[in-house]
């Protein structure tokens, strides 16, 4: 295995900057060289609020959602003032919710300061929803500082260089030992941005294009004429599959939606409410008693959906609300504008198949 002792440091950062300024991608949020000598400056809002998307979520995903944030909140005392509800909803579709609570957080401790995006790393690492990946790269893309940006494109490119026997998780202390040796001082922003860049376009995941990489010299995984055996990838063990029942309550056009708790799993979003989900199969008599309302329940249709760390199949039951019963919780929504609302993916999945 490569360590950094191993590379000529400042010929691979020369290498990686220039193709960067021949081939690096032109992104809304990103200043390039050419931007910075036509005048443009970085608009360390645009930058966050681009970081906080693209946390778990490629850039064709979030870049619409990107442009509809900046068109609706252009500054981040716009997006502080925001209601909560009207964030959930325009943020439904790019996943992770905590993200999107940590997101109004922060434009609201911000807001509250000033408005303006500390540059300094701890001042940073101190706001809500930001971590060191994350406060690295704004110091890097914003103010043009020196950071090391670590996110799973440069993970993957450096395990490649250096050919790292272990996998990520067990090699993190020397992938961002050896990324921080090989970060450019002199160019910060640019160089984060470059390596990003690297991994994304050309170290790729599979069928990486190792005749266009500059570091193809330096790169061990290459000269062993393997690099798509790196990152050595870990033991694969089963997702925890859980099962629940749904009710879809109706009153003609609408339907009963309910918001969950502020914390966990889909905090603060809207759900269509339902039994707990367990690992064990719910049966008739048990999903019955667990029913917010007693009614002839219909069972619509099974959904299913994959989160992050475990499985779900939902039975989806759907019935009319009786008379004058009204919930305890929540509030009847228009069929029609399920659209608007802060309705995760599963939970949207749940009320067309309950239409």
């Amino acid at each position: 295995m490569k360590t950094e002792s191993d590379f000529p440091i400042a010929r691979m950062r020369k290498r990686l900057l220039a193709w960067y300024d021949a081939e690096g991608r032109s992104l809304p949020w990103r200043i390039r060289p050419e931007d910075r000598e036509a005048g443009r400056t970085p608009d360390s809002y645009a930058v966050w609020l681009s970081e906080i998307m693209l946390q778990q979520t490629t850039v064709p995903h979030a870049t619409p959602y990107w442009y509809k944030f900046l068109e609706r909140w252009p500054r981040v005392e716009n997006l502080a003032a925001a209601d909560e509800d009207e964030v959930f909803a325009a943020w439904a579709g790019l996943g992770y919710y905590a993200r999107a609570r940590n997101l109004l957080a922060c434009a609201r401790a911000v807001s509250a300061a000033g408005g303006t995006f500390p540059s300094g790393e701890k001042a940073l690492l101190a706001l809500p929803g930001i971590g060191p990946y994350t406060a690295a790269a704004i110091r890097a893309a914003a103010f043009d500082l020196p950071a090391s940006v670590v996110d799973g494109n440069v993970e993957r490119v450096i395990t490649r260089i250096c050919a790292m026997p272990d996998p990520v998780k067990t090699a993190k202390p020397v992938i961002k030992r050896v990324a921080a040796a090989l970060a450019d001082p002199d160019r910060p922003g640019d160089y984060a941005q470059a390596i990003m860049d690297l991994g994304a376009t050309v170290c790729t995941p599979r069928s990486p294009d190792c005749a266009a990489c500059p570091w193809q010299s330096e790169c061990a995984a290459h000269a062993q004429g393997r690099p798509e055996a790196f990152p050595v990838k870990p033991a694969r063990t089963a997702k925890p599959h859980r099962r629940a029942v749904g009710f879809a309550v109706f009153r003609g056009d609408r339907i009963w939606l309910r918001k969950r708790p502020p914390k966990g799993l889909l905090g603060g979003m809207l759900e269509v409410p339902s039994t707990e989900w367990r690992t064990r199969d719910w049966d008739m008599d048990e999903a019955r008693a667990a029913a917010p309302l007693q009614a002839e329940w219909e069972e619509m249709a099974v959904i299913a959906h994959v989160f992050t760390h475990f499985s779900l199949e939902m039975r989806l039951w759907r019935a009319e609300a009786a008379g004058g019963w009204e919930p305890e919780t929540g509030g009847w929504y228009a069929v029609r504008e399920i659209g608007e609302l802060a309705l995760p993916s599963v939970m949207k999945k749940a009320v067309l198949a309950a239409v």
